[in-house]
């Protein structure tokens, strides 16, 4: 069971849902009973009921407070045009996230941990990099580097595919001058269509894990910027450990920006690779290891030492 909550970002209204720990492993709890909370956020184009409960759910069994939450412009949550995509927009919806678990009931602010799948992977190095006091980081199949995202998009769909991606997004840049519609692309489409991911297995991958209020579009603005997100090179600025999950054949967030990121993270960076596609964590067995991997990791800096502390001390160290 999950409670709806709402919190605000930059004066718009962000919806999550929220998964109480408390009936799980008490080894979790601190000696005042708060546990620590997971706040995850989703990928390119992506909302809570397409993937991220699965992740929630099980975190919560396992004892750990979870907060599952939608960006605005996308999903639940408020916010015009919708299926606006900014990065600098979602950093601060994360960080307002945050901030929301910190001060609920039950919730051990000095324990928070960012989880992010896809785009979001590399949002969490972003965020958790602005936040000294972050517990820990998880970046799932992370999207690290745009500008390699780019060259790897005309190395699967060719040059003009990203031609047309740019044609779309001056349209639509044009278009919001004129206070007009924004121009609009599908977030997934076959090999050929016009874009953000047609990889051969992006659009089953995608449409896999959608739920109700997941929309197959994203404002075209988007692609003006894409290649100048790098959220990977600042993973030597991590104050926290951050656990790194590679899918060895993922052909829409490339690998070798998520290995360059835990290089750079190096002593604070534990790395796992999936020999699957981009989307086959999110199922069957790959979700099982994944999600496996990550109660690991959250086991070891969440609990003993670290879940013992008293709040005061918490908070000065």
């Amino acid at each position: 069971m999950s409670e709806r909550i709402t919190f605000t970002s930059g004066g718009v209204r962000c919806v999550g849902q929220f998964f109480d720990g408390s009936g799980g492993d008490d080894a979790f709890a601190g000696p005042d009973g708060r546990r620590p909370c997971i706040v995850l956020g989703h990928g390119f184009g992506g909302t809570v009921d397409s993937g991220l409960v699965p992740f929630a759910e099980r975190f919560a069994q396992a004892g750990l407070h979870a907060l599952a939450f939608d960006y605005r412009h996308f999903g639940e949550s408020d916010g015009e045009p919708r299926q606006l995509l900014d990065a600098q927009r979602q950093h601060a919806d994360f960080a307002a996230a945050v901030t929301y678990a910190r001060e609920r009931d039950g919730v051990d602010p000095e324990r928070i941990v960012v989880w992010g799948s896809s785009y979001a992977g590399g949002h969490v190095v972003e965020v958790a990099a602005a936040d000294p006091r972050m517990a820990g980081a998880i970046a799932q199949a992370p999207a690290m580097d745009g500008a390699i995202a780019v060259v790897n998009i005309v190395g699967y769909a060719g040059p003009g595919a990203l031609l047309r991606l740019t044609a779309a997004g001056i349209k639509d840049v044009l278009a919001s001058a004129r206070r007009a519609e924004p121009v609009r692309v599908p977030v997934v489409g076959p090999p050929g269509a016009v874009a953000a991911m047609t990889s051969a297995d992006a659009e089953p991958g995608y449409r896999a894990i959608t739920g109700p209020t997941w929309r197959n579009e994203v404002c075209a603005r988007i692609f003006l910027r894409a290649g100048l997100y790098r959220p990977g090179l600042k993973a030597d600025r991590l104050p926290c450990p951050i656990l790194i999950q590679i899918a060895d054949k993922d052909t829409v967030a490339p690998t070798k920006a998520a290995e360059a990121a835990a290089w750079l993270a190096t002593g604070r960076a534990e790395v796992r690779t999936y020999p699957i596609g981009h989307f086959e964590i999110y199922d069957g067995a790959p979700f099982e290891r994944a999600v496996g991997d990550q109660l690991h990791f959250l086991r070891r800096h969440l609990t003993g030492a670290a879940a013992k502390r008293a709040p005061e001390e918490a908070v000065a160290s």
